[in-house]
């Protein structure tokens, strides 16, 4: 077999499943078959044409697989393992993993009205459905493998470690950007998987009291479990009164924003105390505004900080050591099982959130 299934940008509206070459394999490079894969808020901005990419790219950034070849100069690995690799692969001889920041590897901006859209692009080391071909395919080449190949420990399932090359990851890390300490409040500003794991990352760093809040009572029931000990339906009740009330009048010590609308951005921003930290994973298509009162006229001594998931194999190792330790179930987050046929279909009921999708496993076999 020379070819496979693959799920294209087409033009914005349209992902199609067509037929391309499956990719030959570099000295660096991996060919890993897809046997789980799953789609992301961030493929949605791509559908929409919100996100520019290449019409014909094939979309995705999430491999669950299987070693199907390997290159000649990765070592340790070996072809039939099961492995994942993070949404974000680099290579970490840039500047910037050298600096301490690898996700931002190969990181480059384009002006506006170079790229088709009202602002700019942003790359950053995001290489899997955004400069190269993805995951949602019967096959992907992983680029840099040996930096970014991690083996799935025995005891593992598909679903279990899906979360990990992105939803996971991102998560975590907008605990770990929201200076979080032991007995800390914190805040997560929407309950869909990325904030469901932002909840549960805030939970392991040692948050005391963590506010869960969402428009959807389902997804606050989910947060419960995911560690959250107040929920706050932001339908039925004025949010940031509630938060003042429970911190009696202090405001949270930090706030995790995890949709991307000026909305949740601002209301993250009014929950924090002086000295409070708002740590941002939305992925925003319209520029933000900052209100003079919510930031203190620039006096309130607040820190904003932003993330990509990180990648990389030990990023990977870590999240699946959490994962084996039975300290967290993300197995619960996957609601729907779509086969790569099918992915349209996926891509519909996904994009439009119905029948209490948080995320769609896709299985090409």
């Amino acid at each position: 077999m020379s070819t496979m299934k693959a799920a294209v940008f087409v033009e914005p509206g349209r992902i199609e499943l067509v037929s391309k070459p499956i990719p030959s394999v570099g000295p660096n490079d991996a060919l890993v078959r897809i046997t789980t894969t799953t789609i992301c808020g961030t493929d949605v901005h791509i559908l929409k044409g919100e996100y520019p990419v290449a019409k014909g790219l094939t979309v995705g950034h999430e491999p669950v697989g299987v070693i199907e070849k390997l290159g000649g100069a990765v070592v340790g690995y070996t072809e039939g393992q099961r492995v994942i690799a993070g949404a974000i692969c680099p290579n970490f001889n840039s500047y910037a993993a050298q600096d301490g920041a690898p996700s931002q590897d190969g990181s480059y901006l384009i002006p506006q009205g170079m790229c088709g859209c009202h602002g700019f692009k942003a790359t950053a080391g995001w290489r899997f459905g955004n400069l190269i071909d993805g995951t949602q395919a019967e096959y992907v080449l992983v680029p840099d493998a040996q930096a970014n190949l991690a083996p799935i420990p025995d005891g593992l399932t598909d679903e279990q470690v899906l979360m990990c090359p992105d939803i996971m990851s991102t998560g975590f890390k907008g605990a770990e950007n929201a200076n979080i300490r032991i007995g800390d409040t914190v805040v997560v500003f929407a309950q869909g998987p990325i904030g469901l794991c932002a909840t549960a990352g805030a939970r392991l760093l040692g948050a005391t009291t963590i506010i869960a809040v969402d428009g959807n009572d389902h997804r606050l029931g989910i947060a419960q479990k995911m560690g959250a000990d107040v929920t706050l339906n932001f339908k039925n009740c004025d949010v940031i009164d509630e938060i003042m009330k429970i911190t009696g009048g202090r405001g949270a010590d930090s706030a995790i924003e995890a949709l991307g609308t000026q909305a949740t951005f601002e209301s993250a921003l009014r929950s924090i105390k002086p000295g409070g930290t708002l740590s941002s994973l939305g992925v925003y298509s319209e520029d933000l505004k900052i209100p003079l009162s919510a930031f203190a006229a620039g006096l309130g001594d607040h820190k904003i900080n932003t993330a990509l998931c990180p990648g990389g194999k030990e990023r990977m190792r870590r999240l699946m050591n959490v994962l084996a330790s039975n300290r967290l179930d993300l197995g619960l987050l996957v609601t729907h099982q779509y086969k790569l046929d099918d992915i349209v279909a996926a891509y519909d009921l996904f994009a439009h959130q119905r029948d209490g999708v948080l995320k769609v496993a896709i299985k090409p076999q």
